[in-house]
């Protein structure tokens, strides 16, 4: 891509897991709120995703968008989900459908589908042996608002890609950490993506080919509830993590 990529949300977990690995792969245009806590040598912008004109600037001659930014907490309230998650991811996609961006890659999140999740599933549904899987086919069940919001977001990047012809992908991101996974916690090695893997995933999404996808982030754990054949499918993703290889049996 010759034309910048545009990261939001650049100074959270998901965006510096990113550009840990592709830092150099992109003439990358980073956006957050607040200001940088660490040198870097790419265009950034202080702005906040609910200001339109200042996502309007920030979308001007970009190639390509990974969608981060938002409130991030599972127990956030609705007046900030419904600002920050909703209303800011629906101004950053008008501004990319009327600037022809190619690509939109929305951050997701494994809380869109957390009710299925339930007492009759758990915890048979983190072990190996369980071969119950969602696969991006399945509609929405949020945990919670946060949820609701990350379900929100899929939905109008559906809309923008079927009257605006924008190529979306929405990842449905699971546990992300920074080393190992947690090794006593079934649920967070089920749903575990590493860094490395996060950052490939996403390079996928500015490299491959599509038109809407739901896909999720997980790394290829042997404990999974997520199916990623879509994403090895569709996108080419090839992960080289699994939870399995951390976890204390």
């Amino acid at each position: 891509m010759d034309d910048p990529v545009l990261l939001t949300g650049a100074e959270g977990r998901v965006g510096q897991a990113i550009l840990s690995d592709l830092s150099d792969e992109y003439e990358w245009r980073l956006l957050d709120r607040d200001p940088p806590t660490r040198d870097t040598s790419h265009e950034f912008v202080v702005a906040d995703i609910t200001d339109e004109e200042a996502v309007r600037e920030a979308v001007e001659g970009v190639s390509a968008i990974i969608h981060l930014a938002g409130d991030p907490r599972p127990e956030a309230p609705w007046n900030s989900v419904l600002a920050n998650n909703i209303d800011g991811t629906q101004k950053l996609l008008a501004a990319a459908a009327d600037e022809g961006v190619e690509k939109f890659a929305f951050a997701s999140s494994n809380h869109a589908v957390g009710a299925y999740e339930t007492d009759e599933r758990t915890p048979d549904l983190y072990r190996p042996h369980d071969d119950f899987r969602l696969d991006g086919t399945e509609l929405p069940r949020p945990s919670n608002l946060y949820g609701v919001s990350k379900a929100s977001g899929e939905v109008l990047g559906r809309y923008y890609h079927d009257h605006h012809d924008l190529s979306v992908v929405c990842v449905r991101i699971g546990n992300l950490t920074k080393g190992h996974p947690p090794r006593d916690y079934e649920r967070g090695q089920a749903m575990w993506l590493s860094h490395r893997d996060c950052a490939h995933l996403f390079d996928r999404c500015l490299q491959a080919d599509y038109d809407f996808e739901i896909v999720y982030g997980i790394s290829d754990n042997d404990r999974k509830y997520y199916s990623i054949e879509r994403a090895k499918e569709v996108l080419g993703y090839d992960p080289e993590d699994n939870s399995a290889e951390f976890s204390d049996e």
